[in-house]
C-alpha cells in the first residue's frame, strides 16, 4: 500500500469534511451486517486468545487482541490494562462516523504513558491488519509514528462507507480484491491503514460503539456532549471473556445500586 496515497487521502476527507458529526439527538443505532470475510479480524478466535473487555458508562463491548501481529501494541496494552491505568478514564475524542478515542490519562487528547516508564514505541505495520470498522488501534501523541503511547482509538465508520472514488484509489494502489470487498462490507477507514497500528478487533458490542458515537457535539472540537467513561479494562481470554464481562457488570451494578438516592 503507497504511503502517499493514503496521507493525500486523509487529507482530502478532513478537507470535505466527512468526518463531522451531527449530534446524537434522534440518532438511531443501526444493526450492523453480519460479515462473512478471511481477513483475520472477522475471523473465529480460538479459545485462548487475548481478549480486552471494555466496560463504559455507555455499556460494554469486546476486542480479540493480535500479539503477533502488534507485539509491542498489545504487551503495552494489556500491561496499563492490568495496573488499572485505563480505569475512569473519558473518552475524549468523540466523531460520528469515524471514531471513538480514549487512553488519555489527562483527559486532554495530548497525554499518554507506557509501561516502559513513559518511553513511547513505533507504529507497527501488518499486512493482516486493517481499519475495518470495529478496529481497535493505536492513536499518535504527537505527528511522529513514534509516538505511540496510552491512547487508543476504535473504529466505528458504517458498513457500506467506501465510496466509488475512495474504491478505484485503492485499487490503484494495489491494494487486493479481498481487502477492499471487505471494506464494502463492514465500513472502516483505509486512508488509516499503513499510518496507525491496528492491534485488535471488536468482535461484541459494537452498539455500545455506536452508541459512544452517537453523543457528539460538533461545536466542542470533536469532545462529547456528555462525559463517557471507560470504567475498567479487564484482559481475559476468548474462552472466559463472558464470566469476566458479567462480573464487571455485576460489580458496577452493585457500585451504582449502592449510592446514596439524591
Amino acid at each position: 500500500m503507497k504511503r502517499n496515497f493514503l496521507r493525500a487521502v486523509v487529507c482530502a476527507v478532513l478537507c470535505a469534511g466527512l468526518l463531522a458529526g451531527c449530534g446524537s439527538d434522534g440518532v438511531k443505532i443501526k444493526k450492523r451486517p453480519q460479515v462473512e470475510s478471511e481477513q483475520l479480524q472477522f475471523q473465529q478466535p480460538a479459545d485462548d486468545a487475548p481478549v480486552a473487555v471494555f466496560t463504559t458508562s455507555e455499556g460494554q463491548f469486546r476486542a480479540v487482541l493480535y500479539p503477533d501481529e502488534a507485539p509491542l501494541a498489545v504487551y503495552n496494552f494489556t500491561q496499563l490494562a492490568q495496573e488499572g491505568v485505563y480505569d475512569g478514564l473519558i473518552f475524549h475524542r468523540v466523531i460520528p462516523d469515524f471514531i471513538i478515542q480514549s487512553g488519555d490519562p489527562t483527559g486532554s487528547g495530548t497525554g499518554g504513558t507506557t509501561c516502559w516508564n513513559g518511553v513511547m514505541f513505533p507504529v507497527e505495520l501488518s499486512y493482516k491488519l486493517h481499519h475495518y470498522s470495529g478496529a481497535l488501534a493505536m492513536a499518535h501523541t504527537g505527528d511522529d509514528t513514534a509516538t505511540n503511547a496510552s491512547q487508543f482509538y476504535v473504529v466505528q465508520t458504517p458498513a457500506d462507507s467506501l465510496t466509488d472514488e475512495l474504491e478505484q484509489k485503492m485499487q490503484d494502489a494495489g491494494i487486493g480484491e479481498d481487502v477492499i470487498e471487505t471494506y464494502k462490507d463492514a465500513g472502516g477507514a483505509p486512508y488509516l491503514d499503513n499510518l496507525n497500528t491496528v492491534f485488535g478487533q471488536v468482535y461484541s458490542g459494537m452498539e455500545t460503539v455506536d452508541t459512544i458515537a452517537a453523543v457528539a457535539d460538533p461545536g466542542a472540537k470533536d469532545r462529547p456532549a456528555n462525559e463517557i467513561t471507560l470504567l475498567s479494562v479487564k484482559i481475559t481470554t476468548y474462552a472466559e471473556a463472558d464470566g469476566v464481562a458479567q462480573a464487571e457488570m455485576d460489580k458496577f451494578s452493585a457500585a451504582a445500586s449502592s449510592q446514596p438516592q439524591s
